[in-house]
């Protein structure tokens, strides 16, 4: 995000979910110093930047109604908050630290060259953790699969046979989620170099 654009959308959170949570009278958590709170609003602030007004709005109601705290009249802590936006308005791929993180690695690399990158990228949808073994073995088998009917499709293709809309939306998603991939993947190297 351009640093003007994340300004703005900093402001965006501030006017849309901070300022209305302390106006209905939610404090800071007991546990946290006011410079802690203080930081963790600007992080929430930062990360949050990519939601829309209307979103926020709608978080802020949620978060309104799920206070934390003893008394239920605290402001609950990040990870609550950050886990309600994503199931709200999901970051887009290219944002998430984790995703770039994850195609700039060598798992990632690897899975860009083996070609079970768009499975790669469904799970870490899914699941926003780093992929263990077994989740790994649980993709590429996923992948497999994919791959077996990609090269079906090409040859029929090759037979000059026509595709049935199911199989050709198919074949349009994964191209198309492959080349997210490689786009996450050269985000991340811009932002390492």
């Amino acid at each position: 995000m351009e640093a003007k654009a994340q300004a703005a959308g900093e402001r965006r959170v501030r006017d849309h979910l901070i300022d209305p949570l302390k106006r209905m009278g939610l404090a800071k958590p007991s546990s946290l110093t006011v410079a802690q709170f203080e930081a963790m609003i600007a992080e929430l602030c930062g990360k949050l930047a990519y939601m829309s007004a209307l979103n926020l709005q709608a978080l802020a109601e949620q978060v309104g109604n799920m206070p934390g705290g003893k008394d239920r009249d605290r402001f609950p802590i990040a990870a609550k908050i950050l886990g309600w936006a994503a199931e709200i308005q999901p970051p887009a791929d290219d944002a998430s630290p984790l995703f770039r993180a994850i195609f700039a690695h060598a798992l990632g690399q690897r899975a860009l060259a083996e070609g079970w990158a768009p499975e790669l990228l469904a799970e870490l949808r899914r699941a926003r953790v780093w992929p263990r073994e077994y989740d790994l073995r649980q993709v590429q088998e996923r992948a497999a699969d994919a791959r077996r009917r990609i090269a079906r499709l090409e040859e029929q293709l090759r037979r000059s046979e026509t595709l049935s809309p199911q199989d050709h939306t198919f074949r349009q998603r994964r191209a198309a989620a492959e080349v997210k991939c490689r786009r996450i993947a050269a985000l991340a190297e811009e932002v390492l170099a």
